[in-house]
């Protein structure tokens, strides 16, 4: 009977604590962990930030600034930009064998475009390997220069990914330069 009024006490102050619970979400799991009042809050805007971190190349990050879309999915890496941006110069890296780079253009009105891919790698086997046009139409391959007269206005694709008429390194990292 003693031991039960001394717990009583122990209860009733340890119902008065006053406690936050934040979840935190990582891929499949949810763990709970209790922070005092007093811990720092922190800002949604910072959380949606942090998450939306990408992983790029060094090259980048200063054209993350600009509102490029960037997805990487099965191999493929597909950046968004608008027509209105150009010139751009965009880093990439392959980090696996048979990665693709695709470079969709949008609100593509000029007549020509023109765009290179730079590499300081040695040995890189990387090359333009085909264009989507507005029109839908594919052409190709080309070598790390291509100069292309567009007749309509619209999406063009710029696909880049390793020559299979080629030997050599496919992982490395590289820019492409679109005018």
């Amino acid at each position: 009977m003693k031991k039960f009024l001394v717990l009583i006490p122990l209860i009733i102050v340890s119902c008065k604590k006053e406690s936050a619970s934040v979840e935190t979400q990582d891929k499949d799991s949810v763990i709970m962990s209790e922070q005092p009042d007093s811990a720092p809050k922190t800002d949604s805007a910072a959380i949606k930030m942090k998450d939306s971190v990408i992983n790029n190349a060094p090259k980048t990050k200063e054209v993350l600034k600009t509102g490029v879309m960037r997805i990487v999915k099965d191999g493929k890496i597909t950046r968004t930009v608008d027509a209105e941006q150009f010139p751009l110069t965009l880093g990439e890296e392959f980090t696996t064998d048979g990665q693709e780079f695709i470079l969709k253009i949008i609100n593509f009105n000029k007549s020509k475009i023109q765009a290179k891919i730079s590499t300081n790698e040695k040995d890189f086997n990387i090359r333009f390997n085909q264009i989507k046009l507005p029109s839908g139409d594919f052409d190709g391959p080309f070598g790390r220069e291509i100069t292309y007269d567009v007749k309509d206005k619209g999406e063009v694709w710029l696909i880049i990914g390793k020559s299979n008429m080629a030997s050599g390194n496919t992982k490395g990292s590289f820019t492409v330069s679109v005018e």
